[in-house]
């Protein structure tokens, strides 16, 4: 694996906010180069028998991390998510609340262990989070949301990094007319440049 990778991640809860038990997953595509250039994809996935999005957003998150430090390698890496509450999470609050000794101005911090444990992961790594908006065709997005779904639904966990079914989903979804000019492995230089660059990203780069 060479210094960059770029995580596109998702979450699910079925039954989000409603009372009871509502299983949830998370899920991601992770992006790196290997040591002869080529580009390398690795899927992993999480679930939870009672939990929220917001919380299958930081355990997802927490797992990809540290699934790349069993790697041994520090990393540049990209995180890639539509949850806002992880993305602005980890860019607006997680500063200040550390400095003011874990509190908010106002009221508990919820998910409290888990933003600690997320930060601690982050840094392994050298970490830039960035926000897409979630069901806007944007591919890998939309694969990390299927992976998260289908490992709530079916409540699995992967061991580990696994083999991607990338490749495969995208065929799929060619066949019915859909991201014809998409080219996922430019999608990828270009993320990886922009790591690789001095210009950090912004909250969204979304135009």
């Amino acid at each position: 694996m060479s210094g960059v990778a770029i995580l596109h991640l998702d979450e699910s809860c079925l039954g989000n906010g409603r009372e009871g038990q509502n299983p949830g997953g998370g899920g991601g595509l992770i992006e790196a180069r290997s040591g002869d250039d080529r580009i390398q994809r690795r899927d992993f996935y999480i679930s939870a028998p009672a939990t929220t999005n917001n919380r299958m957003a930081l355990a997802s998150a927490v797992a990809a991390l540290q699934l790349l430090a069993g790697k041994e390698v520090r990393l540049r890496v990209l995180m890639v998510s539509d949850s806002q509450y992880l993305v602005k999470g980890m860019r607006e609050w997680v500063s200040g609340w550390a400095a003011r000794g874990w509190r908010r101005r106002e009221g508990a911090i919820e998910n409290l262990e888990l933003w600690k444990a997320l930060v601690a992961s982050a840094r392994l790594h050298d970490v830039q989070w960035t926000w897409v908006r979630g069901h806007k065709g944007h591919a890998k997005n939309e694969y990390a949301n299927d992976l998260a779904v289908l490992a709530a639904r079916e409540q699995r966990t992967s061991e580990g990094m696994v083999e991607s079914d990338f490749g495969e989903w995208l065929t799929a979804r060619r066949a019915k007319g859909l991201y014809l000019a998409y080219d996922p492995d430019a999608t990828f230089a270009a993320l990886e440049d922009r790591v690789l660059s001095p210009r950090p990203f912004a909250l969204s780069e979304e135009r």
